[in-house]
């Protein structure tokens, strides 16, 4: 049945699932832009997973948080993305291809399941987008991460040429 709805109609309805109002989180007054457009490319800065204005699963993972606490993480810094996207351009119908994600972690030196944590993001965008989801990752290890958040997130997507 998902496969016949579109990006927008799969995304309002995993937000609905998620519990995340997508029309919460802009933000204003950065000293950065959360998201660039360049010809057909979006460029969308570092996203820390925030919903209803509070960044959600602060800590470490591996201490405070566990695995699941931190994928939920992840796919809440997703639907930040995507919802970023449908506010610039109005429609992720016209995204061509997910390029690129980078997903941070803040863990424990011990803690050797990153991978894991970024499927949080990944299996958001490939439900959401279909093909389109498919993406190149690195997912890397910090100590620290802006306002305790355990994952942030940065993406590069390509979009349809007839969305100029």
């Amino acid at each position: 049945m998902t496969e016949q709805m579109t990006c927008d109609e799969r995304f309002i309805a995993l937000a609905r699932e998620l519990d995340y109002d997508i029309n919460s989180e802009s933000n204003t007054g950065w000293h950065f832009e959360p998201l660039v457009r360049h010809d057909d490319e979006l460029y969308i800065s570092g996203l820390v997973p925030r919903k209803h204005g509070k960044v959600q699963y602060p800590g470490r993972v591996g201490l405070e948080l566990t695995l699941a606490d931190a994928q939920l993480a992840a796919s809440i810094s997703a639907m930040r993305g995507l919802a970023l996207i449908v506010d610039t351009i109005g429609s992720l119908d016209k995204i061509k291809s997910l390029l690129r994600i980078n997903v941070y972690i803040k863990s424990t030196a011990d803690f050797a399941e990153l991978g894991e944590v970024a499927n949080g993001a990944s299996d958001v965008f490939r439900h959401v987008l279909g093909d389109a989801g498919k993406h190149t990752r690195t997912t890397i290890g910090v100590y620290q991460l802006p306002n305790n958040a355990a994952v942030e997130m940065d993406m590069i997507v390509a979009l349809r040429l007839a969305s100029m």
